[in-house]
């Protein structure tokens, strides 16, 4: 009879400090949730802010662009005004001799013709601003799906069509100088060389989606956001 109760109080003890491990594990484990939760909530936060980041990033570059280009644009205006003056002709009371002004004869002569004015010297040309390379200028057809690209996502293919770049085929046509602009533009240091756009474009040109695969399987199919 004894050794029945001492094994129901052994059982009955185990329930107990069964119970009350489970319970703590429990306990632990619904802080682990709330402590994720917190960090997802987090997590959007911070996305939210890298998004306002980059709009304003954005704009600050739409506005430095302008500024460039206004920039470019003023020291050609003072000179096509110069040219203008250049070229109009001199006022013809200043090269013809006034009748009035002839001695007096007893037999009139004919007037001297006035001297035909000079040719004015041609108007310098503005200076020239420099062209875009091949690479950056928009191609004719249809645009391609920049996103596709790793590292390109909503924002990055917005300010490549800015700039003109709207199929895969300039972007593999890239040069060293091609990619320092657009790293400028994009604020970038060494990403596009890091996620190696210029192989991912030539690959996509080409229409070789097979070894695009396999060389960049976290591409997206459809759009890499």
């Amino acid at each position: 009879m004894s050794t029945f109760f001492y094994m129901l109080l052994a059982f009955v003890a185990g329930v107990l400090l069964g119970w009350f491990i489970w319970g703590r594990l429990r306990s632990d484990l619904d802080s682990l949730r709330a402590d994720l939760d917190r960090t997802r909530g987090d997590r959007d936060r911070m996305r939210a802010d890298a998004d306002r980041l980059a709009g304003e990033l954005d704009a600050c570059v739409r506005a430095r662009d302008d500024i460039e280009r206004q920039l470019r644009e003023a020291p050609t205006k003072p000179a096509g005004v110069g040219a203008d003056k250049a070229s109009a002709p001199a006022p013809s009371a200043l090269i013809s001799t006034p009748a009035a002004a002839q001695p007096s004869t007893p037999r009139s002569k004919p007037a001297r013709k006035p001297a035909a004015p000079t040719a004015a010297a041609p108007p310098k040309k503005a200076a020239v601003a420099p062209k875009k390379s091949a690479a950056l200028t928009a191609a004719g057809g249809k645009a391609d799906e920049l996103r596709r690209l790793i590292g390109i996502g909503p924002v990055n293919e917005r300010l490549l069509r800015e700039q003109g770049v709207t199929t895969y085929a300039q972007i593999a046509a890239w040069s060293e100088d091609d990619v320092k602009r657009i790293e400028e533009v994009l604020s970038f240091d060494g990403r596009i060389a890091r996620e190696k756009w210029v192989e991912q474009a030539k690959l996509l040109a080409a229409g070789d989606e097979a070894e695009f695969a396999r060389l960049f399987p976290s591409a997206g199919t459809a759009s890499n956001s």
